[in-house]
């Protein structure tokens, strides 16, 4: 292992540079990734690196982030570890720290809000895009299917997303994995299942928020967010919006639109959350809650996990879980646009978006910032 002053520079401004400029999501973030440390660096063999990349999809957490701890703990250990996922979160922590402030100080007068009204739209699209493109994978087979079906059904009756998403996870995997007739009976209970789970947890009492409230909401949160950053959206709307009250859904779309606006990994939202809720120390500690699971996951399981995904069990767990996500997604993308789309021009804005996405492969950065210039324009015309 590389313990050298000079390479732990490098490692340190790779890093930030990552911080910096990398937009456009995890996918984004790898391909920019791959190109820095196997083209440029060769600091790892590309089969290394994809190894790597499939260990980030068996443990739950933002897989870009990951895969940056991944390469500082492949240099320098636990402390490069800590220093790559610090300086890849700083950037986007700093500036939605910014952005919040802004927000809780200005966020009512004219200047800003046409500005954020554009872009929510266009933020449902960047969550779509995200639904198809990996439900196209992790939804591929009828049984797979079901299980996404399933949890989207839980999630719809009003259960917890994390319990519904867990029986699936668990259901899917016995089912997936089971003979043809173990199957076929783990069919037949697979809709009640997901949809009895999580019944209890629906009535949770709202509670004060407090520093250590917001700790363990995000920790939680850290501890099982699987598939992509975007199901983060899933869990802040079922906890902080249905049960707990701290937010409401249109402060929710307003914190993913801030986090689509800068660089780094998406689950900065939540520093603009915390910082929205109980100021700077609630952002820092949320920031460090909702990162700090993935620190532990990936220096534990960091020599062991690329060989589960050959065995047959973690497989399949890992498949259920995919299809859990994007059903989660899918939920999501229901409840905020019957609070988004609430006009023509809300709906101009993103058919608009998604041609521009689908059609022509534009950036969830340019569809962010498009949707605010036309906000901004509709504004101007007296349109909004």
């Amino acid at each position: 292992m590389d313990t050298d002053t000079s390479s732990s520079r490098q490692t340190a401004r790779l890093m930030l540079k990552m911080g910096c400029l990398a937009f456009g999501g995890p996918s984004a973030h790898i391909a920019m990734l791959e190109d820095e440390v196997v083209e440029r660096r060769q600091w790892m063999s590309r089969q290394h690196f994809l190894d790597l990349v499939g260990a980030t999809n068996l443990i739950p957490g933002p897989n870009s982030t990951e895969m940056m701890m991944h390469i500082g703990y492949e240099r320098h250990g636990w402390l490069g570890l800590l220093l790559a996922g610090g300086l890849f979160v700083l950037p986007a922590a700093l500036i939605t720290t910014v952005l919040a402030w802004v927000y809780v100080e200005f966020g009512d007068l004219p200047q800003l809000a046409p500005l954020l009204w554009g872009i929510k739209p266009a933020v449902l699209v960047v969550i779509l895009g995200a639904v198809w493109r990996l439900g196209s994978r992790a939804l591929k087979g009828w049984r797979k299917a079901l299980i996404g079906l399933g949890v989207l059904l839980g999630v719809a009756a009003g259960f917890n997303e994390i319990l519904v998403m867990f029986a699936g996870a668990l259901i899917g995997a016995f089912w997936l994995q089971a003979t043809s007739q173990g199957a076929t009976l783990s069919g037949l209970i697979l809709f009640p299942a997901l949809t009895a789970t999580g019944a209890g947890a629906a009535a949770i009492e709202r509670a004060d928020v407090g520093l250590g409230a917001l700790a363990l909401f995000f920790l939680k949160v850290g501890a099982v967010l699987y598939g992509s950053g975007y199901v983060l959206v899933a869990f802040l709307e079922g906890g902080l919006v249905e049960r707990l009250g701290w937010l409401s859904s249109q402060q929710l779309i307003d914190a993913i639109a801030v986090g689509q606006m800068t660089p780094g990994p998406v689950l900065s939202t939540a520093t603009f959350i915390g910082y929205l809720l109980l100021g700077v120390p609630g952002a820092v500690v949320a920031t460090v809650a909702i990162f700090l699971p993935s620190c532990l996951f990936v220096g534990l399981l960091n020599r062991v996990v690329p060989r589960l995904r050959r065995r047959p069990w973690p497989a399949a767990f890992l498949d259920a879980v995919n299809a859990a996500a994007v059903a989660l997604m899918a939920a999501v993308i229901l409840k905020l646009g019957s609070v988004t789309l609430t006009s023509l021009p809300s709906w101009g804005i993103a058919l608009l978006a998604a041609v521009a996405f689908f059609r022509f492969r534009l950036s969830a950065v340019w569809l962010v910032l498009g949707g605010g210039l036309l906000g901004y324009l509709f504004h101007l015309f007296g349109w909004i």
